[in-house]
């Protein structure tokens, strides 16, 4: 079952050590496209599949795991109150055909929920989530992201998965059903919102300047109150922006027109 990274579409890719992730999964098929995807993903490492909870509790309990796909209606225990007799709980994403268990999963600190039958693209946005450390994360599970010398994030573009490094992006814009990832030397597209990326790519260096565009503030050339201009392209600042904007920018010395 398992593919080898040589056939993934990331062979050349420079990693972190990865982080070992298990499938807690009961539906044979299920688990074996999930596994595919796993295999896929550079930064993770399948060491186990579990078909009910009671043996990924022992797996847990017996060997060191980063990141655990589970899903909810399993046989004997379900995974939900599976994960409530953790101690020190992985990061989680549910896979699950039903809904109605998301909130309760969230409740629970999970990282995602998704949704069967699960796209490849979708997954993507799960597991890039899985990249930026957690507030109140163990050390175990902080520790693959704080060897990331440059971060990235790997998007879904015409149907491959491509790394896109952070600090290469210029801006981000919102189009009608996707954004572009601006680049010095490429524009990426990818179906997802821009609120989306805004939350995946939170920090210090990226600001929602307009409800079409989110910049990186260490490629910003010139602004004013209105715009900001970026590799020579000019970009509008939204009035419900302006002022945070203007804080996160900084006023004063003469940088802002009137």
């Amino acid at each position: 079952m398992s593919t080898s990274l040589a056939n993934s579409p990331f062979p050349n890719a420079q990693l972190p050590q990865p982080l070992k992730c298990i499938i807690v999964e009961d539906e044979p098929l299920a688990a074996e496209i999930l596994a595919e995807y796993v295999n896929q993903t550079p930064f993770l490492e399948l060491t186990h599949i579990c078909y009910d909870a009671i043996k990924a509790l022992d797996v847990v309990r017996q060997n060191p795991v980063d990141v655990m796909f589970l899903d909810i209606n399993l046989p004997k225990l379900n995974g939900l109150e599976f994960l409530k007799t953790l101690l020190h709980q992985p990061r989680v994403i549910i896979t699950s055909a039903y809904h109605q268990y998301a909130v309760d999963g969230f409740e629970l600190q999970v990282t995602d929920y998704l949704l069967k039958p699960i796209e490849f693209a979708r997954y993507t946005k799960a597991v890039n989530k899985l990249l930026k450390p957690q507030r109140h994360a163990d050390a175990v599970v902080q520790k693959p992201a704080e060897h990331l010398v440059r971060p990235y994030y790997f998007f879904t573009v015409s149907k491959r998965s491509v790394k896109i490094y952070l600090d290469e992006i210029l801006f981000v814009e919102s189009l009608k059903d996707s954004v572009s990832i601006v680049t010095k030397s490429k524009a990426y597209n990818t179906h997802y919102q821009l609120g989306e990326l805004e939350d995946l790519m939170r920090s210090d260096n990226f600001l929602r300047i307009h409800r079409s565009f989110m910049v990186a503030i260490d490629k910003i050339e010139s602004f004013s109150a209105a715009e900001v201009e970026i590799a020579g392209r000019t970009l509008p600042i939204g009035r419900s922006h302006k002022l945070y904007v203007m804080e996160k920018l900084g006023r004063g010395q003469g940088a802002v027109a009137g």
